[in-house]
């Protein structure tokens, strides 16, 4: 810890975290990606299901089209992952009609693939068993919940898992990839290895030089982190991918803990944030949802083809804030007027200092319904203050004083308000 407090400390370990990462046109531009997950299709994507979304995700001006897991197989997406073939049941024209059908909508398509491992009934994991492909311990391949661990030591596995990656981008024009990650390697592998840790180590590096080959080739390629959610979050990962999945919480109010911490843990260009306004949510629940992913990278889902037209404005009207703030949020410092949240805070915030102005987040969860934030930086600075998501805001009450530096916010339970200062 800095002896000039919590905020420079972490002040100083943003600027290190971008010195060290790859430099990629994403982490500049932060396009909006929406994914068919999150409380929307849940790993059960059809051509049927998924063109009225991407009409939906279009028309509000996402930029990226993420196709979630379950695309692969008919059934048991769980444990058929490996193979890496469009069913032919979900997609009867061919997967190919659905990412040209996003292209032709102005997004970029994605798709989500666990390219690390196998399941017990991918057709092709029995024909590898024995043949060093796998995690194994005492000569027998490791399983976790049903999947085997692939040993990227083994030079036939990259070339297979490479093949996969290249396949679908050369037939079907994928331009971003959700990569994830859903089991535990455990102690590692003893194959051809000194010791469990040793064949762990080695995988690691190979898997990270798999990765860097693939940027090589393909250097504006977007690769997602993604690990049951949040985990994984370490630089070796993230000095080369350029985004990070950050939760798979489906509870937007518990997300705002997550929100409010995470470019604690890496900047905040990298730090997707899930936001999925509900089919049934009021005004003010939308606007919350909302709140989550404003100021860091937006992963828009929820069953945007039946949302109602005025939730849907709500989305429209973050899209365009965030248009005018993205191009700064790379070379924002993040601060916390009120200290890192914890789940079950009654307020939580998070700052960012910007080139040109100072935003804030602010979340009520519930308990009083006014608080005080304070802003030393700020202190004594002819500045104004204003709400400037949801514009036009009749139900949010605050006072700022200047001289003072504090930011005085009124607002109801489960209400969150971006405010703006300069």
């Amino acid at each position: 810890m800095s002896s000039k407090g919590f905020d420079f400390a972490l002040e100083e370990m943003t600027h290190y975290r971008r010195k060290i990462t790859r430099e990629n046109r994403s982490d500049k531009k932060l396009p909006v990606i929406f994914n068919d997950y999150m409380n929307c299709l849940w790993a059960d994507p059809t051509t049927e299901k998924e063109l009225p979304i991407i009409d939906a995700a279009a028309a509000l001006g996402c930029e990226y089209y993420c196709i979630d897991a379950g695309w692969y197989t008919d059934e048991n997406w769980w444990y058929k992952v490996g193979e890496w073939e469009p069913s032919k049941t979900r997609f009867p024209n061919g997967l190919k009609e659905l990412t040209d059908y996003i292209r032709s909508k102005g997004m970029i398509p994605g798709i989500w693939m666990e390219i690390e491992v196998m399941g017990t009934q991918c057709f092709i994991a029995s024909e590898k068993l024995g043949k060093g492909w796998f995690f194994e311990r005492h000569g027998k391949a490791s399983l976790d919940r049903d999947r085997y661990q692939l040993n990227f030591r083994n030079p036939e596995g990259r070339t297979y898992t490479r093949a996969a990656i290249d396949r679908m981008i050369q037939e079907y024009g994928i331009g971003y990839f959700k990569i994830y990650y859903n089991i535990n390697t455990n102690i590692g592998t003893d194959y051809n290895s000194d010791s469990y840790g040793d064949g762990l180590l080695e995988h690691n590096r190979a898997y990270l030089a798999w990765i860097d080959d693939i940027f090589a080739t393909y250097p504006d390629l977007v690769i997602e982190n993604c690990s049951s959610g949040g985990m994984r979050i370490d630089y070796a990962m993230l000095k080369r991918h350029s985004i990070q999945s950050t939760s798979d919480q489906t509870d937007y109010l518990k997300y705002a803990s997550i929100a409010a911490n995470a470019p604690s843990a890496l900047t905040p260009e990298q730090s997707a944030i899930w936001s999925y306004p509900l089919s049934d949510s009021t005004r003010e629940q939308t606007i919350f949802n909302c709140v989550n992913s404003c100021l860091m990278r937006i992963h828009q889902s929820g069953h945007m083809g039946v949302l109602a037209e005025d939730k849907k404005d709500i989305v429209k009207e973050k899209f365009k804030y965030y248009r005018e703030i993205r191009k700064e949020i790379p070379q924002s410092i993040p601060f916390w007027p009120l200290g890192l949240a914890s789940d079950g805070d009654d307020w939580m915030s998070l700052g960012l200092k910007m080139p040109s102005r100072t935003v804030l987040a602010i979340w009520h969860v519930k308990g009083n319904d006014t608080v005080e934030l304070p802003l030393p930086a700020l202190k004594g600075q002819s500045i104004k203050a204003r709400i400037a998501f949801p514009e036009n805001d009749m139900k949010c009450e605050y006072s700022w004083n200047s001289e003072k530096g504090i930011l005085t916010v009124k607002m109801t339970e489960e209400m969150a308000r971006i405010f703006e200062f300069c």
